[in-house]
């Protein structure tokens, strides 16, 4: 089933960001500016594949753009925070805009899921 195969992707994908994002926090340094910003940043990006799960598993039509919204905005958060990690972290720029890439991808993606659940309202 093509419907099916597309959402497992998505969950995949989401999954495997929070996994990049949290395997890239792991090697930058720690201190007392980059504590706080990988803090919001693994939250953000981990929050996104969860909250597709739940959008996955929604009770009603609500529920689920209710969570895809979430996803959308997360995802938007992900990018603020990778861009400021960019900024006291210059010497990981390149990795950095791979996965600001992705956020940005994910959150057209998601933006894309609402405004196409709004127009069957």
């Amino acid at each position: 089933m093509p419907n099916e195969k597309r959402k497992f992707d998505l969950e995949e994908r989401t999954a495997k960001f929070g996994e990049n994002i949290v395997k890239f926090c792991k090697k930058l340094p720690q201190n007392a500016i980059t504590i706080p910003i990988t803090s919001q940043l693994i939250r953000s990006a981990t929050s996104i594949g969860a909250n597709y799960c739940e959008a996955d598993d929604a009770e009603s039509r609500k529920d689920f753009k209710h969570k895809i919204g979430i996803c959308k905005k997360e995802s938007r958060e992900s990018k603020h925070w990778l861009r400021i990690i960019a900024v006291a972290c210059e010497e990981h720029k390149e990795e950095i805009r791979i996965y600001w890439k992705e956020a940005k991808e994910l959150n057209l993606i998601f933006n894309a899921i609402i405004n196409s659940t709004n127009k069957n309202d």
